[in-house]
């Protein structure tokens, strides 16, 4: 451990959209933030090609390219912005207490988490291939289902968010199918009867995705395996949605900070503030539901707008 403490006024944990709109809005106020960008600089928009449902770019933008104007625009009123991550807490006293790299010790008034969550995939070497190339995989309907109209699509879940996504995609697909990998949904009737009934879903139970297919570049088929028969199948398809879940990463703050059952920070309605006065929390670290850009960088807005006015009342 270092022997030096660094004391800071706002620590914003994490970028992607929620953190540094938070740390553009700390700066503004003169709150001096400090960021650490976190194990994925730029979060999971910087594995995204192409956005084009963020208000102001006409022509879209790429993920990547966002953030690093994000980051400019932070870095432009003065924040702070630091390679590293938190590996540790201890928000048990009014002294805020955060490590870095096991290294860094951190004394903050304030702290805003904006950590995110990491979608979770099936881990097949094709799938992170074309995942990495932008040429077929995503975890967001929502995000990527557009570039995909008329096409066919495959969905693999059996949660609510997977027929939620399936039922997005059927607006603007041709043919989506949904592999179920194991005998029955997970997901509440109503949204699973609301699959069934669509008449451009076909849904596969029993079926695991084996590999997915393509030319190297962008994705052609998906090859599915009947756990039922053995048979295994391919499935043309030019986009492979993977909607098994996400997993917030929240777990250095669950000895402080209420989580919900999944792993999710618990905040006040309403605000970002969490069950500890000086925290708060923006974007998907809190967010399971709409998980956007837009509204991340909302709720970035507002935490640092809770830390500005918790300050100020601390005076």
């Amino acid at each position: 451990m270092s022997n030096t403490i660094e004391k800071i006024k706002c620590l914003i944990i994490g970028s992607g959209p929620a953190g540094y709109t938070a740390a553009i809005y700390a700066a503004r106020a003169n709150m001096n933030p400090v960021l650490y960008q976190g194990m994925q600089p730029g979060g999971q928009l910087t594995t995204t090609n192409e956005v084009e449902n963020f208000p102001g770019y006409v022509d879209g933008v790429t993920g990547p390219e966002m953030m690093i104007q994000l980051q400019e625009q932070a870095k432009r009123f003065g924040a702070d912005i630091r390679d590293g991550w938190a590996t540790k807490v201890d928000f048990s006293g009014d002294i805020h207490k955060v490590w870095i790299n096991d290294t860094i010790e951190l004394h903050c008034e304030t702290v805003i988490i904006s950590t995110g969550a990491s979608a979770k995939y099936l881990g097949l070497p094709s799938e992170q291939h074309y995942l990495n190339m932008g040429g077929g995989v995503s975890a967001c309907a929502v995000c990527d289902g557009f570039f995909y109209r008329n096409q066919d699509v495959v969905i693999v879940g059996a949660g609510d968010s997977a027929c939620e996504e399936a039922h997005y995609l059927s607006k603007l697909c041709k043919k989506v199918t949904m592999l179920v990998r194991s005998e029955k949904f997970r997901a509440s009737k109503i949204m699973e009867e609301r699959v069934r009934k669509t008449e451009n879903i076909e849904i596969l139970m029993n079926h695991d995705t084996v590999e997915v297919l393509g030319d190297n570049n962008v994705v052609h088929a998906i090859k599915a395996l009947n756990k039922t028969t053995g048979e295994t199948i391919e499935i043309p398809a030019t986009g492979f949605f993977v909607a098994i879940g996400h997993k917030p990463n929240t777990d250095i703050f669950k000895d402080y900070i209420t989580l919900d059952e999944t792993g999710y920070i618990v905040n006040t309605p309403g605000t970002s503030k969490t069950n500890v006065e000086g925290i708060f929390v923006a974007g998907d670290a809190a967010d399971h539901v709409y998980r956007q850009a837009i509204t991340a960088a909302g709720t970035g807005c507002m935490a640092a707008l809770d830390a500005e006015r918790y300050l100020a009342s601390k005076e």
